[in-house]
């Protein structure tokens, strides 16, 4: 369980935990960004690995804890850590004047109604001796001393930004002018950015990434779904495409790399390389927990592909999926290749568009497999991802009365 209040004071002697427990490395700083008209916000830690100094984003870690930073899953990104305008680091803030006193330490909570963020909630002061400060510090509300957290107006509108909906803060970064809009995607951490970015048309997504630095570029496409990556990166001249795969992780550019070669009106183009996968041996309470995460997309949860090992893409044999609602109705202890139709249904990648609508209509499915010629999962294709297709090229330009 997360601790309520956690001092950055404490908080910087703590390691950096795998979800398994394995010791990644250690917290050396924590990032804040401000929060408009409320408190700071936690945009990330930064972390002590290898002798890098790199970034940690907040919504990665699960649990605050006495023996570490917990990351709930996932990789992270060994990049050397870059502060971006209007983030404060609390190291920065240590020492920095207040009033007649100077912060010796600051407090973080968890953002109710939030899962997996935390905001500043209070700063301890003290004096120039930092015996003395420690000793008896005053602890103060962040409004108190909400001066050190001002940014600036660029700091205030990426603020302000974070706190829309994606497709909301597209709208808005879409009617922005050129200058504002470098600004503003400068300013913006990598993970935000491509949230943002997933929900512009595919012109103006190049034109933003071509914008970018080449090293910045990758960081921000490598955040992306790797079916939105491989969208993005089909629009883009084949020098530069080539380019920025070369640049990206081998990890996040095989998947990319595959999806690029399927035609974009066939199964193989459509599909997400990355669907909810497990073994046959997993029970149904592995999968319910599963489908828990907050950050899959609602199609992606309503079903688990079922597969024999491995369960990365391609995987072995695909067995067949389980909607949520049939494993409401069984044992938490049953296996998942007990709960399978006998005869799973799947694509295959070369399978044209209008069969693909068709089958997920027929059957009245939320997702369909897709298998190669061995019939190995190498991805799903969804609902939500055969509607984005159907819709017109302009769609995201005219949706909640945006003009083209």
């Amino acid at each position: 369980m997360t601790a309520t209040i956690v001092y950055a004071s404490r908080l910087l002697r703590l390691p950096l935990l795998a979800a398994d427990g394995a010791t990644i490395g250690r917290i050396d700083d924590v990032v804040f960004v401000p929060g408009g008209d409320g408190p700071p916000r936690v945009v990330g830690f930064v972390a002590l690995v290898q002798r890098r100094r790199i970034f940690v984003n907040a919504a990665r870690v699960g649990e605050i804890a006495g023996d570490g930073v917990r990351m709930r899953s996932g990789n992270i990104d060994v990049r050397h850590f870059e502060q971006r305008a209007g983030e404060l680091r609390a190291r920065e803030l240590f020492g920095r004047r207040a009033g007649d006193a100077y912060v010796v330490d600051i407090a973080i909570e968890p953002v109710s109604g939030q899962p997996f963020a935390w905001q500043l909630v209070s700063v301890a002061l003290g004096h120039r001796s930092r015996l003395r400060g420690r000793r008896n510090p005053k602890v103060v509300s962040w409004r108190d001393t909400w001066y050190l957290f001002d940014g600036g107006p660029l700091a205030a509108e990426v603020a302000e930004l974070r706190e829309l909906h994606p497709s909301d803060a597209a709208d808005r970064v879409r009617s922005m002018p050129y200058l504002r809009l470098k600004q503003i995607t400068a300013a913006m951490d990598d993970e935000h950015l491509a949230d943002v970015l997933a929900e512009l048309p595919d012109d103006e997504q190049v034109g933003i990434i071509e914008g970018l630095g080449l090293e910045r570029a990758v960081a921000v496409i490598e955040h992306l779904d790797p079916d939105d990556a491989a969208d993005l990166l089909a629009e883009m001249p084949e020098d530069e495409r080539m380019q920025l795969l070369a640049a990206m992780d081998d990890e996040d550019a095989t998947p990319v790399r595959r999806l690029l070669s399927y035609g974009q009106k066939s199964a193989g183009g459509l599909m997400t390389s990355d669907p909810l996968i497990l073994p046959g041996h997993a029970t149904v309470a592995d999968a319910l927990a599963v489908m828990r995460d907050d950050e899959l997309e609602v199609a992606l949860a309503a079903q688990v592909f079922v597969v024999e090992p491995p369960t990365s893409t391609p995987t072995g044999r695909f067995v067949g999926a389980v909607g949520f609602q049939r494993l409401l109705r069984e044992a938490p202890w049953m296996r998942l290749d007990a709960c399978v139709d006998d005869d799973p249904e799947f694509l295959s990648p070369d399978a044209p568009d209008d069969e693909v609508s068709a089958r997920l209509a027929a059957y009245d499915l939320v997702a369909i497999a897709v298998c190669d010629e061995a019939q190995r999962l190498i991805g799903a294709v969804t609902v939500d991802d055969v509607i984005d297709h159907m819709l017109p090229p302009t769609w995201r330009r005219v949706r909640r009365g945006v003009s083209a």
